[in-house]
C-alpha cells in the first residue's frame, strides 16, 4: 500500500512538473511575441514621427499671408464686428494677428489659450 501511495505521488509530481514545463513554455512564447509587438510599435512611433517633422519643416517654409489687419474700434470683434458686452467675453488672438475675437470667432487652443478663425486655418491648413 505504501509503494502504491509513492507512485502515485511520484506519478502526481511527474505530471505536475510536465505541466509547469508547458506553462513555462506557454508564456515564454507570449512574452516573445509581446515583445515583438512593442518593438513593432515602437519602429511604426518612430516612423510617424519622421513623417509629422517633415511635413512640420514643410510646413515652416510655407510664407502666409498676413491676417486681415484689426479694426481700430476695441470695442468690436475683429472678424465679426459684434459689440462685447457683459456676456459676449472678449479673447486675445495668441497667434499672428493679436486681435480682439468673440466666442464665436475665435478656437480653443488649449493651454496656449485662444485665436482666430483665420490665425488657426493659416496654422492648421487641414482645419475647415
Amino acid at each position: 500500500r505504501a509503494r502504491q501511495d509513492g507512485e502515485r505521488w511520484a506519478w502526481a509530481l511527474q505530471r505536475a512538473q510536465r505541466e509547469a514545463l508547458e506553462r513555462e513554455a506557454t508564456r515564454g512564447a507570449e512574452q516573445a511575441r509581446q515583445q515583438e509587438l512593442i518593438r513593432d510599435m515602437k519602429e511604426r512611433l518612430l516612423e510617424l514621427l519622421r513623417e509629422k517633422d517633415a511635413l512640420w519643416q514643410k510646413t515652416e517654409g510655407i510664407d502666409n499671408p498676413m491676417p486681415s489687419p484689426v479694426p481700430r474700434d476695441p470695442g468690436l470683434c475683429a472678424r465679426c464686428h459684434k459689440d462685447f458686452r457683459l456676456l459676449s467675453r472678449r479673447y486675445n488672438c495668441s497667434r499672428l494677428c493679436q486681435g480682439k475675437v468673440c466666442h464665436t470667432c475665435s478656437v480653443d487652443m488649449g493651454k496656449h489659450g485662444r485665436c482666430c478663425l483665420i490665425c488657426y486655418q493659416q496654422r492648421q491648413p487641414q482645419a475647415t
